[in-house]
């Protein structure tokens, strides 16, 4: 049988990832955005607002859906107003596939978050790691619990599956995208190999000397499409990290090296890239015309606020893969290879020097 895939979000790091893989997999994709962004060829892009209920439904009349792949959120001031958008956004899309007969299966992605807390109280009773998806959810409002609650009862009524994946730290080919660490990275090392700024590591001790994990955002795609149509992963939520853990302190020297610049060690204190990175656009500028690089700016393919608190965070963050394995997913993915990969795609974009 046909099977059509609706991925929302499809210009972002995980769903431009997501339908790449599922194009592999003989599936009919349709990327839902606002907007035109990143062409994908293969991917039949349409446009609507998933705040705008009649947009969507305009979207995908007629498309025979048979597969969801929510990947999009919105950041607000305060949870209350993360609640209030990304619940909608994920209810209007529930809701405008209700027509949708042909519906077998529908895919969230949320991320660890939903172990560590919201960003207004981050990491400020987070559970024990590794993080486990059998673990309860801390009881605290947190957005991710109330998509997950409205994707619940939205299957259970209309009568498909679901799964649920919660990454980490995303690294991964996209551009302009809030919580791709990867680039961000790329962008800074460039700055500090320009300027002759040291490559200083700007989180957190804690996050340095510690055991942690991150996410390739091609696992991610991979464990997504396993998961919607694999049945031992029906109905279920799983962890996606690439399934090996390091210390910051070995793999800063590792991203070092490949831009060939030094590594200057901990600093004093905790030396956060926004305020660093206040001219980065302007800085940037040179650089884009120095070594005639695609014509972003700085802050449009660097998230620092993002990576800061990624970085900053005080508590040991990995999670567990366990689940996944026991029920048929057994892909690793080596992590220096996830940046140094990426690093090569950015420079052979022209992206970066």
């Amino acid at each position: 049988m046909a099977k059509n895939a609706l991925v929302v979000g499809v210009t972002g790091i995980t769903g431009n990832n997501i339908a790449h893989e599922l194009l592999k997999a003989g599936f009919t994709v349709y990327g839902l955005s606002r907007k035109a962004g990143i062409s994908i060829p293969g991917v039949n892009h349409i446009y609507g607002d998933v705040l705008d209920p009649a947009s969507v439904s305009a979207a995908i009349v007629g498309l025979d859906i048979t597969h969801l792949f929510f990947c999009t959120w919105s950041r607000q001031a305060t949870e209350a107003e993360n609640i209030k958008v990304n619940s909608a956004m994920i209810q209007n899309t529930v809701d405008a596939l209700k027509v949708m007969k042909s519906m077998e299966h529908a895919v969230l992605i949320t991320g660890l978050k939903h172990y560590l807390g919201p960003f207004e109280s981050y990491a400020a009773t987070p559970m024990e790691t590794p993080f486990k998806e059998s673990q309860a959810r801390l009881p605290i409002e947190n957005f991710y619990y109330n998509q997950e609650d409205i994707l619940f009862k939205a299957a259970a009524e209309q009568g498909y599956s679901w799964s649920v994946h919660r990454p980490h730290t995303m690294i991964g080919w996209a551009l302009g995208n809030a919580m791709n660490m990867g680039v961000t990275l790329a962008v800074y090392a460039s700055i500090c190999k320009e300027t002759g700024a040291p490559f200083i590591f700007p989180g957190s001790k804690e996050q340095y000397n510690g055991v942690t994990d991150v996410t390739d955002a091609r696992l991610l795609a991979r464990h997504a499409v396993w998961s919607a149509t694999s049945p031992s992963a029906k109905n279920e939520a799983f962890n996606t990290v690439n399934g090996d853990v390091f210390r910051w302190r070995q793999l800063w020297k590792l991203l070092a090296d490949f831009f060939e610049i030094a590594d200057p060690g901990y600093p004093a204190e905790i030396s956060p890239l926004e305020p660093r990175m206040k001219d980065a656009d302007q800085i940037w500028e040179k650089i884009v015309a120095k070594y005639n690089l695609a014509p972003y700016k700085a802050s449009e393919i660097a998230s620092w606020w993002h990576s800061d608190a990624d970085l900053g965070r005080q508590v040991e963050t990995f999670a567990d893969m366990g689940k996944s394995r026991k029920a048929g997913f057994r892909e690793v993915q080596v992590t220096p290879d996830s940046f140094t990969e990426l690093f090569a795609q950015l420079r052979a974009e022209k992206i970066i020097p």
